[in-house]
């Protein structure tokens, strides 16, 4: 995790902001996917985690790169836990 961590203070602060914002947008189409699909506990968590990323980013971007590595890797873990329980993606979110 130090290595991580150093590698994630390296990096510039928007560099920061930037993954940060990436990782947000996917979790909100991770959202999307699992309220299409049904799983409306889900949707709801990784669309709250995407909020609260997305607000305080700017923050862990600039003042906390050590809490910013740890966002980064929970909210890793709920798209990998996402993807692993959804291996089919979806072609189109519509809802007819």
């Amino acid at each position: 995790m130090e290595d991580r961590t150093k590698v994630i203070e390296e990096l510039s602060v928007e560099e920061r902001e930037e993954i940060l914002i990436d990782v947000a947008l996917t979790l909100e189409g991770a959202a999307r996917e699992a309220l299409v699909e049904g799983d409306k506990q889900f949707a709801a968590f990784s669309s709250n985690m995407a909020e609260a990323i997305r607000i305080n980013a700017d923050e862990l971007a600039r003042d906390d790169p050590e809490s910013a590595d740890e966002v980064l890797k929970q909210a890793a873990e709920v798209i990998s836990q996402f993807k692993a329980s959804h291996p089919y993606r979806l072609i189109s979110t519509a809802v007819h």
